[in-house]
C-alpha cells in the first residue's frame, strides 16, 4: 500500500490549541531538567566531583531532572499526540487537563526551594518527601487521569482499520488505555500496600506495578511518531491497514495482563515484583514485528532519504539509541550502572522519536518551521553524546560500578572504571549541547508571539 496514509490528518480548532500548548509544556519541563542535568553530569565526572559536596545535591536534583525529562516531557507528548488525533468534544476538559499539568510542573520544579528536600531514588517517580512536592506530584496526576480520560472520549478505536490513518488512531487509543492501567495499578498499589513499609521501599513498591506498565505507554507513542517520521521521509511502508491495527493490539496486549497480576498476588510481594520485571522484559518483544516493519520500509526507502535532512537524522539515531538501549536490558547482571545504561539508551530513543516529530509538527501547530540546519545537528549531537554517556556507563557497570551515587561514594578503583565514568561525563556534556540545541530550536519557532498557534 501507499505509505502516505501512516501521518495524523491536519487538524484545527481546539484540537490544534490543545496539541500546542502541550508541547511548549513538554518544551519547558526540557529547559528546566537540562539545567539540572548540567550539574548533574558533573557530579559524576572525574576530576569534577570532588569540587563540591554533592552528596545531597545529587539527590535532589536527580529526582527533579527524572520527573521533569521523564515523567512531565513524555506525558504532554502524549498530550500533543492524543489531542491531534481526538476531535473538538469536551475540549474543557482537555484545558483543565493541561492547567493542572502546568502548575503541577511549576509546583514539582520549586519544591527544592521550599525547604529539606530529604529524597528517594525509587523507580519511575523518584519523590522529595516535603508538602509542597506531593502538591505538584498530585496536581500532575489529576490532570494526566484527565487527559487520558477525554483521550479515551475523543480518539476512535478500530478492530479493523480501513486507512492508515485509522491504524496510527487505534494505536493512540491503546496507548492510553494502557495509561488507564497504569493509572489505576497507581491506585491499586496505594490501596494495597502491607502496613509497616516505609521510606524508598514505600514509595518503590507504591510506583512499581504502574511504572512498568506505563513505558508500554511511551513506545507505543514512540511507534507513532516512527511510523509518522517514516511517512514524512517518503518511506515505503508496505502494511496493510488492518494488519499495522493487528500489530499494534499485540504490542500493547501485554500491558493489560497487570490487573491480573494484582489479583493474584498481594501488592509487594516477590512475584509481585518479578512479574512487573518479567512483564517489561519480555512484553516489549511483542512490538518487534512492527519495528520489522519499519526498517524494512526504511531500506526500501533508503534512496529517497538524506542523512543530511533534520527527520531522517532523528529517526535513525532514534531507532539506533532505543535499540542499544534494548539489548543493553538483557546484559544486566547485578546492581550496577548497566541498568542506567539501559534505560537511558531507552528514554533517549523515545526522546529523539519525539523531538524529530517536533521538528515536522512546529508549522502544522502554527509555529515557524523549524532550522533545517540547526535541527540536523541537534538530532547528531544529541545521540552522539547520550551514545558515549550510554557506552561509558555500560563499561563501568562490567566492573561492578553501582548506580545512583556520586563523588567519592562512587569508589572508582581502577583505570578502566575512571575511564568509563569519564567516557560517561563527556558524552553527557555533549548530550545536554544537543539537549540544548532542542530547546533553542523550539523557541526560535515559537517566539516571537506573531508565530504562536491562532
Amino acid at each position: 500500500m501507499n505509505s502516505s496514509g501512516f501521518a495524523l490528518p491536519d487538524v484545527g480548532g481546539a484540537p490544534r490549541r490543545l496539541a500546542a500548548a502541550w508541547l511548549v509544556l513538554g518544551v519547558a519541563a526540557l529547559i528546566g531538567s537540562g539545567l539540572l542535568a548540567v550539574l548533574l553530569v558533573a557530579s559524576r565526572t572525574p576530576a569534577l566531583q570532588h569540587i563540591i559536596p554533592w552528596r545531597d545535591f545529587f539527590r535532589t536534583a536527580l529526582v527533579i531532572h527524572v520527573d521533569l525529562s521523564v515523567l512531565v516531557w513524555f506525558l504532554a507528548f502524549g498530550g500533543v499526540l492524543w489531542s491531534l488525533a481526538g476531535s473538538a468534544r469536551a475540549a474543557a476538559l482537555g484545558w483543565l487537563a493541561w492547567a493542572l499539568c502546568l502548575v503541577g510542573t511549576v509546583v514539582l520544579a520549586l519544591a527544592p526551594f521550599s525547604g529539606e528536600g530529604n529524597p528517594l531514588m525509587n523507580n519511575y517517580v523518584p519523590v522529595l518527601r516535603q508538602p509542597f512536592f506531593f502538591v505538584g506530584l498530585a496536581l500532575m496526576g489529576v490532570g494526566f487521569a484527565l487527559l487520558v480520560a477525554r483521550t479515551l472520549m475523543t480518539v476512535v478505536f478500530s478492530f479493523s482499520p480501513n486507512s492508515a490513518e485509522r491504524a496510527l488512531g487505534t494505536a493512540l487509543f491503546l496507548s492510553a488505555a494502557v495509561a488507564a492501567v497504569a493509572l489505576i495499578g497507581f491506585m491499586w498499589s496505594w490501596a494495597t500496600l502491607p502496613s509497616g513499609i516505609e521510606g524508598q521501599s514505600y514509595y518503590e513498591i507504591l510506583f512499581w506495578g504502574g511504572g512498568h506498565v506505563l513505558q508500554f505507554t511511551h513506545t507505543l507513542l514512540a511507534c507513532v511518531a516512527w511510523f509518522w517520521l517514516a511517512h514524512a521521509l517518503g518511506a515505503d511502508i508496505r502494511v496493510k491497514p488492518g494488519t499495522a491495527g493487528v500489530l499494534f493490539i499485540v504490542a500493547a496486549a501485554p500491558a493489560f495482563a497487570a490487573p491480573v497480576i494484582y489479583l493474584l498476588y498481594p501488592t509487594g510481594s516477590a512475584e509481585h515484583i518479578v512479574l512487573f520485571t518479567r512483564l517489561m522484559e519480555y512484553g516489549h518483544l511483542t512490538m518487534l514485528p512492527l519495528g520489522l516493519a519499519l526498517l524494512a520500509a526504511l531500506w526500501r526507502g533508503r534512496s529517497r532519504m538524506r542523512a543530511n535532512d533534520m527527520l531522517s537524522a532523528a529517526l535513525f539515531c532514534s531507532v539506533f539509541v532505543f535499540t542499544a538501549g534494548g539489548v543493553l536490558g538483557y546484559l544486566i547482571r547485578g546492581v550496577n550502572v548497566v541498568i542506567p545504561a539501559h534505560y537511558h539508551g531507552s528514554i533517549v530513543g523515545v526522546t529523539l522519536a519525539f523531538m524529530g516529530l517536533t521538528y515536522h509538527l512546529l508549522p502544522r501547530l502554527g509555529f515557524a518551521a523549524a532550522k533545517q540546519r540547526l535541527a540536523l545537528w541537534q538530532a547528531y549531537i544529541f545521540a552522539g553524546g547520550q551514545s558515549l554517556h550510554i557506552a561509558g556507563l555500560a563499561w563501568s557497570g562490567g566492573y561492578g560500578v553501582q548506580r545512583k551515587v556520586a563523588g567519592s561514594e562512587q569508589v572508582l578503583r581502577s583505570l578502566p572504571e575512571i575511564i568509563g565514568m569519564g567516557m560517561m561525563g563527556l558524552g553527557g556534556l555533549i548530550a545536554i549541547i544537543g539537549g540544548v540545541l532542542f530547546v533553542i530550536v523550539c523557541l526560535r519557532s515559537m517566539w516571537p508571539r506573531s508565530n504562536a498557534v491562532r
